[in-house]
Order: C-alpha cells, then structure tokens, then sequence
C-alpha cells in the first residue's frame, strides 16, 4: 500500500508540473539530437556566434545565473534578446532535456 501511495503521489506530482527533474535525473542523449537541430546553429561547441561572451561554457553560465535546470529551461521556452523562444517548437520534456545536456557539457568543458 505504501509502495501505490508513493506511486500515484509521484505520478501526480510529474502530470502537474510541480516536480522539477535534476539534470542528472534527464536523459540527457536525446539532448544532443535536440541541440544539434534547434541550437548548434548559433552555439556549436558551446560557443556564441551571436555574442561571443554569453556562451554556454561553465564560467559563462555561471558569471549569468544560468547554472541551473531551471534557468536553462526558462531561458529555452520564453527567449531573450537576440535568443528566440522555443516553446513553441519544443516540449516541456524536450527544453529540460535540452537544458540538462548543456549542463553536461559544460561541466566536460563542451569536449
């Protein structure tokens, strides 16, 4: 019974959104097939064609509070500056599971 209350109380917290994934936590190789399509064209190798300085190295995601899940996520789905938005071509699964691959590679230095 325990086992169907933690299961039903997870589900329900993933159908409403209220529970965030940790980037570790994301498949996170279906994030480089999402990347290589909707973000390599201006950030390849991590880097920034548009503005070099904000790029998606660790110092850079760092020096802008954009080390997290959460930021990354935000940032994909509404845009920003010369960055559009992607929520509108991406799903909520698929920007996290984006978000989480970039983490990842910063943390390797994009290697």
């Amino acid at each position: 019974m325990k086992y169907l209350l933690t299961l039903v109380l997870v589900t329900l917290l993933l159908w409403t959104g209220a529970f965030t994934l940790s980037a570790s936590a994301v498949d996170t190789t279906s994030g480089a097939q999402i990347f290589s399509v909707h973000c390599a064209g201006c950030h390849i190798n991590g880097g920034n064609i548009i503005r070099r300085g904000k790029n998606l190295k660790k110092n850079a995601l760092k020096k802008y509070g954009m080390d997290s899940l959460e930021a990354i996520s935000a940032i994909v789905t509404n845009g920003k500056s010369n960055m559009s938005a992607y929520k509108n071509r991406l799903s909520r699964q698929e920007i996290e599971t984006v978000a989480a691959y970039v983490l990842e590679q910063a943390e390797t230095d994009w290697r």
